[in-house]
């Protein structure tokens, strides 16, 4: 396993933990509940022992609303019963938030330009579009489907369709129109909201034909919104519909704490995605939580995650909504027009919270980018980092190149809680290559085979009590048979969520890697994420994959995959260096049975690389029975990986 570092890499001080808002929320809590909470530890601590205390707490000191009832009525899982009596509505956070004197919305498109959305403005829109899905004749529980790029619009679409208490369900225009049926066709949507097209890397991506292929592989559909400067017939003009409003004519629907706000996809390598579908006030209190206490985001704060619609962290950004904060949108390369752009824009629109992934800090790392240099990065304060583990290494660059005083917030969470499981607080110490601490109100573990918490060794990673983003079902599941053996099917009543992790002596979590792809050699289980900070730390490494397969006559075979940088060949002397990084940084059972040059690592279209399948395919299965094309970045690879069994 990756070794646990040996001192912190950024320590708060008494300054950062006094002006902290976790800080004076465990004041509200010690006073009310009459509880000693000193430190994170100990409020966390409190948090997961006693449910209704902390949710409860949590939702009058944002003051959500009105909470009639219990907090909890049943805490079995799956199943559990949240705020049953409660009625509400996500907008009406939002509106709650809305102020005169900073964006909601800072636009930056690839070109450079950057535009500004008052709070205003966006609510006068929010209120025109519902009254538009009104009518159409949406009604609450009616789907509407975004196929659109990271732009304001796409925002603007999900808080209108969520203020009437219709469900929101998108991807990003990088899917094929396939894919894309694939996922929102599930939903018999009654409203498509769109996009001509979008400009990535350089280049303009025209979606027409895309929009075409969706709207007649779309039958429920009453209505098609295109946000586009041409006319495409049959559809309306997102200009046209939005035109008008005012938004002290927005009035929300409200609904049950359950009801569906939106549902999001499995990755959906095997067969059709599965719809994870999200309640109202569940994503309200994990994202309000995990906004301001966790991240310590509030109303003078401006949030940028590079993301897409496609993926959860898209939702996660919007949550900055809910405490004030102004969003970036930005739909373009991070890496165009140099490796440095997601660091130039921060600077530009003066970013205090960056949201990034592993890789592409690497990137940065070996194209010699020194941020801290080169831009004004004056008002960063904090660097949020997912998809993958962070390797040490790559932590330690941030803070040697962005700013020693800007913590690292590694968080490990996932599209089926909409939210983190794991990952930083403002009052705890950052430790590289590790995650600072389980969130507030997450149950979390890890289990041995039998079942018994471990500290100091790998374990599943498990959460024993319920968390209220845990998905209100499957769609097209009634009987909740599928939602069940997706996470309780291993520990009965215990959410199991198939990543490998330790937890250390010192509170922090180290992610090993998924465990449903873990490498199994001589008895000792390893995550291929140590094998990956390793060995993508050599400047002649691009990209690599690691599967462990077992073989007909009872051998285990174990390669590496390798993408080398341009220019670069796979000598003797790399293949060394690879293997003795490998056995130095990790251990001697780490290092692979071969190494080979392949053109391509393939992943979801989400960025998880395709162990399992690939394990398949090298076992002899058929690509097209263990993975479906429309669900890979580039499905094309799958044929060399074919070819290569």
């Amino acid at each position: 396993m990756s070794a646990v570092a040996a001192a912190p890499q950024w320590v708060p001080d008494e300054n950062d933990i006094g002006r902290a808002r976790i800080t004076d929320f465990a004041r509200f809590v010690a006073e009310r509940h009459a509880v000693a909470v000193p430190d994170y530890h100990a409020l966390w601590q409190w948090s997961v022992e006693d449910l209704d205390g902390f949710w409860g707490s949590l939702w009058d000191y944002f003051e959500l609303g009105d909470r009639p009832g219990p907090v909890l009525a049943s805490s079995q899982m799956p199943g559990a019963r949240w705020f049953p009596e409660v009625r509400l509505n996500y907008v009406d956070q939002v509106i709650r938030r809305a102020r005169p004197d900073r964006p909601a919305i800072v636009s930056v498109t690839e070109d450079g330009s950057i535009s500004e959305l008052s709070w205003d403005e966006l609510l006068d829109q929010v209120a025109a579009f519902a009254q538009t899905l009104r009518g159409f004749g949406v009604r609450a529980g009616d789907r509407v489907a975004g196929y659109l790029p990271n732009i304001p619009e796409a925002v603007i679409a999900f808080l209108a369709t969520a203020s009437i208490g219709a469900v929101w369900s998108a991807c990003g225009q990088d899917y094929s129109a396939k894919a894309a049926l694939d996922r929102l066709g599930q939903l018999e949507p009654v409203v498509l909201v769109t996009c001509g097209g979008y400009r990535y890397a350089g280049k303009q991506h025209r979606r027409t034909d895309e929009i075409a292929e969706l709207r007649a592989g779309l039958p429920t559909l009453v209505a098609t919104v295109v946000v586009s400067e041409e006319n495409i017939s049959g559809t309306l003009n997102w200009a046209d519909v939005t035109a008008g409003g005012d938004r002290r004519t927005l009035s929300t629907v409200e609904v049950g704490f359950d009801h569906p706000l939106w549902v999001l996809y499995s990755s959906g390598t095997t067969g059709l995605p599965k719809g994870i579908v999200h309640g109202h006030g569940g994503v309200l209190l994990e994202h309000v939580k995990a906004m301001a206490l966790q991240s310590d985001i509030g109303a003078e704060d401006t949030f940028l995650w590079y993301t897409s619609p496609s993926w959860m962290m898209w939702n996660f950004q919007v949550a900055g909504l809910l405490v004030g904060a102004s969003i970036v949108c930005y739909a373009g390369s991070p890496s165009h027009p140099s490796p440095d752009a997601l660091w130039d824009i921060a600077a530009r629109v003066g970013v205090s919270v960056l949201g990034t992934s592993p890789g592409y800090v690497l990137s940065c790392a070996k194209a010699g980018v020194v941020p801290e240099r080169e831009h004004d990065l004056t008002r960063l304060r904090l660097i949020g980092v997912t998809g993958s583990a962070l390797p040490p290494s790559s932590s330690i660059w941030l803070s040697d190149n962005v700013g020693a005083h800007i913590p690292v917030a590694s968080i490990s969470g996932g599209t089926d809680v909409v939210s983190a499981f794991v990952g930083g607080a403002p009052t705890v110490p950052v430790w590289p290559g590790e995650l600072s601490a389980p969130y507030l109100g997450v149950a979390l573990e890890a289990w041995n085979e039998q079942g018994d918490p471990v500290r100091g060794e790998v374990g599943e990673l498990v959460i024993t009590e319920p968390m209220p983003s845990m998905p209100v079902g499957f769609w097209n599941d009634p009987d909740g048979s599928r939602y069940r053996a997706a996470y309780f099917g291993t520990f009965p009543d215990v959410w199991r969520h198939g990543d490998w992790i330790t937890r250390t002596e010192h509170g922090s979590v180290v992610v090993h890697g998924r465990s449903d792809s873990t490498l199994n050699r001589h008895g000792i289980r390893m995550g291929s994420a140590d094998i990956y900070q390793a060995v993508e730390q050599l400047p002649e490494i691009a990209d690599a994959l690691v599967i462990g397969a077992e073989q007909p006559d009872g051998g285990y075979w174990m390669p590496l995959f390798v993408v080398l940088a341009e220019g670069t060949t796979l000598t003797d002397d790399l293949t060394a260096r690879i293997r003795a990084i490998i056995r130095t940084r990790t251990s001697p059972r780490h290092v692979p049975d071969e190494i080979i040059p392949a053109p391509g690592i393939p992943r979801t279209r989400t960025g998880k690389k395709l162990e399992v399948p690939i394990k398949k395919i090298l076992q002899g299965a058929d690509p097209t029975t263990v993975v479906d094309p429309s669900a890979v970045d580039h499905p094309g690879l799958l044929a060399w990986y074919a070819r290569f069994a």
